[in-house]
């Protein structure tokens, strides 16, 4: 199955439960609700949520003059890609790390830590800033911004069943087909649990994704292996100072990186896969 199938059917099912959470919390009533929940959030989020992770990590945008070789760069990628030159920012953080933003490839930015330029080579750039094409040719950040707005949906639903059941303003099992009290309460249990594994199992579809477009883009995927691993020790090393949760799904690692049972709940897929299908693609 390929990733743009599978993100397809995780998208459907992350769809469902929210109109299943509606449907418990108040029958057709709730579901008509629901949409509209999940609907103003993704509006919100597709014009105003590259601005806010910007302002959130303090990225100041470069011209030409202050980079060249980063706008040669991107500029080039660009051209590979079939892409208008998106803008490029830089971020005052040691940790070696990049993301995307931009609710389209006609208003992307891409964004590099002062770390990254400092660690890796320019072959190893090149495949970063590709891996980060590949998610604007991709169009990503729309398909993770709307997975993100309905598993927090989601969430604010599961929570309102909570109180109204701790409060005993439920709804019949019958009335407007909503579900009984004990229905609506494992509902919300087990939705939002369910859409965090759903949520994670689209955020890494798009990394494998991405890396293998962003591969492609720069013509040998071996420096995108190299800067991989490079990247994530750093991860674990280096701190991302302010990093927040919400956003780690946008970074080509995990600025939270963690090992063990922290890493069966990372938004990313583990490095070591990664960089395996990299060299198989170089193999091939």
């Amino acid at each position: 199955m390929t990733s743009q199938i599978k993100t397809a059917l995780l998208l459907g099912v992350l769809t469902a439960v929210l109109v299943l959470m509606g449907s418990a919390m108040g029958g057709r009533t709730g579901m008509i609700i629901a949409f509209g929940l999940a609907l103003v959030m993704n509006v919100g989020s597709y014009w105003f949520s590259d601005k806010i992770v910007l302002r959130m990590y303090q990225a100041q945008e470069l011209t030409e003059a202050d980079a060249p070789g980063l706008f040669d760069l991107v500029a080039q990628l660009s051209r590979n890609a079939g892409l208008p030159m998106p803008k490029v920012y830089l971020i005052p953080q040691e940790q070696p790390n990049a993301f995307a933003t931009g609710r389209n490839p006609e208003n992307a930015a891409v964004a590099v830590t002062e770390g990254l330029l400092r660690l890796v080579s320019p072959d190893e750039l090149a495949g970063v800033l590709a891996h980060e094409m590949g998610h604007i040719k991709n169009r990503d950040i729309l398909v993770q911004t709307v997975a993100s707005v309905v598993a927090g949906a989601i969430t604010s639903l599961a929570s309102m069943i909570k109180w109204g059941a701790i409060f005993g303003m439920g709804r019949s099992s019958d009335e407007e087909g909503g579900g009984g009290g004990i229905s609506a309460i494992f509902m919300a249990i087990l939705a939002p649990i369910a859409a965090m594994l759903i949520q994670m199992a689209i955020s890494r579809s798009r990394e494998y994704l991405a890396d293998e477009t962003g591969a492609k883009l720069a013509g040998n995927p071996l420096p995108l292996a190299g800067a991989l691993k490079k990247l994530d020790d750093y991860a674990h090393a280096v701190p991302m100072q302010g990093a927040n949760p919400a956003t780690e799904s946008m970074f080509i690692v995990n600025p939270l990186s963690g090992g063990g049972i922290a890493g069966l709940f990372s938004t990313h897929p583990p490095t070591e896969e990664r960089i395996r299908r990299l060299r198989a693609m170089a193999g091939r």
